[in-house]
């Protein structure tokens, strides 16, 4: 029987407040991470994500008293990441109550640090995110005045989505699970804020090139967004936050629906 597919949301937190924005930019207050995380964890969240967007632009430490916080009302498994650095990091995250620690931009820049997150504390701990952005190169060979043909490779971003790095998120994704990570949560910037639904083709892409669970991320404006990443890619669970945030929809009306639509979760 096939595992069961789980739905996560994401809190993205900027300053002690949980924010949403698109395409990483024009973000708005969406409410306290401690109240949504309760919200979310009483109604069937199979796990939560918090991510400390601003940490590693700002170049300061996670704030771990609200990790602290957030972990001592939830009964769910808890994912935390931003500006997580070293061993050392991540083992206080931990200690604060996550069960996992994501990692993005410490990655790029150091990859033994995922290698060695592994060896310590077990490959189950450590999701390596990555961001990604299409990067579409012109030939320049082409006048001004003729159609230009655009081709693009999905590149790696860091630093909350505002540095390119020019690594293919491919290959990228194949070095990760070589070098430890048990787990990949995958955002596409282009999507992400625009409840236009999932990037399929990224989604596909990535998880036809490991054998890890990868965890959709960015886009998600309904539950058929959520069945169609499903249905159409080997994806293990998709990340979703305004449509919780905002009360669209709740995470047992989400369920109900892929349910009636063939996709196991676990009820």
């Amino acid at each position: 029987m096939p595992l069961s597919k789980r739905i996560i949301p994401c809190l993205d937190v900027d300053n002690g407040r949980v924010v949403k924005g698109i395409n990483f930019l024009g973000v708005k207050d969406a409410g306290d991470p401690v109240e949504l995380a309760k919200k979310y964890s009483d109604q069937g969240a199979d796990e939560l994500v918090f991510l400390d967007i601003t940490a590693s632009k700002q170049d300061r430490e996670i704030m771990k008293n609200i990790v602290k916080k957030v972990a001592s009302v939830i009964d769910i498994p808890f994912t935390v990441g931003g500006g997580i650095k070293t061993l050392s990091d991540a083992r206080e995250i931990l200690l604060n109550g996550a069960d996992k620690v994501s990692i993005n931009t410490a990655t790029v820049k150091n990859p033994q640090l995922v290698t060695d997150l592994m060896k310590i504390f077990g490959r189950q701990c450590i999701v390596v995110a990555i961001d990604v952005k299409r990067n579409f190169m012109v030939d320049k060979k082409q006048t001004s005045t003729s159609k230009v043909d655009k081709d693009y490779f999905f590149e790696v971003m860091i630093y909350g989505g505002s540095k390119g790095t020019r690594i293919d998120a491919i290959q990228w994704a194949k070095k990760v699970e070589e070098l430890g990570a048990g787990e990949i949560l995958l955002t596409s910037i282009d999507a992400d804020g625009t409840k236009n639904g999932y990037d399929i083709e990224l989604t596909n892409t990535i998880c036809n090139s490991v054998r890890i669970p990868v965890i959709a991320s960015g886009g998600c404006g309904s539950s058929q967004h959520m069945f169609e990443v499903f249905n159409r890619t080997d994806v293990d669970a998709v990340l979703a936050a305004s449509i919780f945030h905002y009360d669209k929809l709740t995470l047992g009306k989400v369920k109900k629906y892929l349910a009636q639509k063939g996709i196991r979760t676990r009820l």
